[in-house]
């Protein structure tokens, strides 16, 4: 047990250090690029100041359209984008940045990602990648294993298979769920007889040739948009992906989705893909993935879970289990750039099969030949640069302990996050976080004792009031510059499935302290005060 605690304290007193930095002095330019590499948070604090000035002004920095003529000095240029560009940029590191998903960044990551610069490996082929080429192999199959557990000789046989891929990396989310979903369809009207495969035939003839009225993707109202842009792109339309309703938790109804695979069965309509969601981009839950699988199993069709937001969970054995299904799932979307502490463009899918990729291969005579190891015969992307580096850096350097602890923390956060706003006479919580990832909104407590009469005509004409107001909160805090939440708009169970306008904050950030959540909700309840239209109403209407 000493021993055990021995390396959790250890372990936490390391990410304290990789995390927290101490502020840099002043820097003069020839110190620039050092402050920046040694001291990013400090960095940010010297050279970002909170601007109130609104894009439209920002625009007129960035409106000449002429190439200059003349060259500068870098140190002429370097000061231009100082005053210019990182002055106005967001601070997204900072602890009360909470509204969106991204976060601090690890210090070494700086100075690794000058390495990978100046390296400037294009991962696409062997012959200008080389080493760069197995180290991204190795990180798929390290993120399938986290996966999928399969045994090492699993991992032997097809990590460096030149015929196999465990996946591919990527930008992002977006760009793994089109992959997904791509080697999907291609699976589904492959070649058969004298029909050559969808990628070569086209989608009219291999829907002609397999019988299909028609082809459909399954998946929540809770679905992220890029699964629209991904039927839009393989021509399978946006109207047909189809949102299947949620609970009141903002998890997938099985027996609405089971419903409507049967009658999608009888019409002769085919669905290609039912997609779970692990980590809803608004709320942060997580399907019913092992009970979405067996459906999937039941109507012969691709099941992808779109972890983007909450695969990073699996690093923790804490809340492993809040993904169980997940590796019967024929593909997995990961993006390392969120709650895997590496910098924008770090996405990837996982496929089961380490044959499932071969249904997306593509090859040229000067580059990606047949049998050769290029990653790019595997991938939408052509071009790529060198980002497994920085998640095989990570992996090592924060570790899987490292890690587990910085996702308990954060969602132990959110936890203390929501009990605070329970706690508060002026606030609403709308939904409970499951990951790190919640929803609220300033209801001052006699809106709510109204609320809570469950009159249908009163509680519309409140909840318009009060999504005034959040949004006014909103932006002035925005505007404020000292914090930030974000918002949406979501049904909520309790309103009738009515459409309210709500908080939404993302607590995946180290650095965010309980003082600092205890402070965002004191400065919502000044802003509230400034309103001179929405709140004095509400008060009136609750008297």
């Amino acid at each position: 047990m000493r021993a055990t605690k021995r390396i959790a304290d250890a372990t936490q007193e390391s990410l304290h250090r990789i995390f927290t930095i101490a502020e840099a002095p002043d820097s003069t330019l020839g110190r620039l690029e050092q402050e920046m590499s040694q001291n990013l948070v400090g960095f940010l604090n010297n050279h970002i100041v909170a601007s109130k000035n609104a894009l439209t002004d920002i625009e007129q920095d960035f409106i000449n359209p002429h190439i200059p003529e003349q060259p500068e000095f870098v140190s002429d240029h370097m000061h231009h984008l100082l005053d210019k560009l990182v002055a106005q940029s967001v601070h997204t590191s900072s602890p009360s940045f909470i509204g969106h998903m991204t976060s601090a960044l690890p210090s070494f990551i700086l100075p690794l990602s000058k390495l990978m610069v100046g390296l400037n490996q294009n991962l696409v082929k062997v012959e200008t990648s080389k080493a760069f080429t197995p180290l991204e192999r190795q990180v798929l199959g390290m993120m399938h294993n986290l996966v999928y557990q399969q045994n090492d000789d699993f991992y032997q046989n097809w990590m460096h298979s030149a015929q196999h891929s465990l996946g591919s990396f990527c930008s992002g989310g977006t760009v793994a769920n089109i992959t997904a979903l791509w080697v999907a369809r291609n699976k589904l009207l492959q070649a058969d007889g004298d029909f050559r495969g969808v990628a070569r035939e086209g989608l009219h003839r291999a829907m002609k040739h397999y019988g299909y009225q028609d082809l459909v993707i399954l998946v929540s109202d809770r679905g992220h948009y890029s699964l629209k842009k991904s039927s839009d792109i393989l021509g399978i339309g946006q109207e047909n992906v189809i949102a299947i309703p949620t609970d009141e938790y903002n998890k997938i109804d099985c027996k609405k989705l089971v419903a409507k695979c049967q009658q999608l069965s009888e019409q002769n309509i085919k669905v290609l893909a039912i997609v779970g969601v692990a980590g809803t981009t608004e709320t942060g839950n997580i399907d019913p993935l092992d009970k979405m699988a067996e459906i999937a199993q039941q109507y012969q069709c691709h099941f992808h879970v779109d972890a983007a937001w909450g695969g990073a969970t699996l690093l923790s054995n804490k809340y492993r289990p809040l993904l169980k299904g997940i590796e019967q799932a024929d593909s997995v979307t990961i993006d390392a750039h969120k709650q895997m502490y590496v910098p924008m463009g770090a996405g990837l899918v996982i496929f089961k099969d380490p044959a499932s990729v071969s249904a997306i291969e593509h090859h040229a005579e000067y580059i990606l030949r047949k049998g050769s190891k290029d990653l790019g015969s595997h991938t939408l992307e052509g071009s790529r640069s060198g980002m497994a580096m920085l998640v095989y850096a990570s992996l090592h350097i924060i570790s899987r302990p490292g890690y587990e602890m910085l996702i308990n923390q954060a969602i132990e956060k959110a936890e203390y996050f929501a009990q605070l706003i329970n706690q508060h006479d002026d606030f609403e919580l709308i939904t409970r976080p499951e990951l790190c990832l919640l929803t609220y909104r300033y209801a001052p407590k006699s809106v709510q004792v109204l609320l809570a009469r469950n009159d249908d005509e009163a509680n519309k004409s409140l909840n318009l009031l009060l999504g005034k107001l959040t949004k006014f909160i909103q932006k002035r805090q925005r505007e404020d510059g000292r914090s930030f939440v974000s918002r949406t708009r979501i049904e909520v169970s309790r309103y009738g499935g009515e459409k309210v306008i709500v908080f939404r904050v993302v607590l995946a950030n180290p650095l965010t302290t309980k003082e600092i959540l205890q402070d965002i909700l004191e400065q919502q309840c000044e802003l509230a005060k400034e309103s001179e239209n929405f709140l004095p109403e509400l008060l009136t209407m609750a008297e």
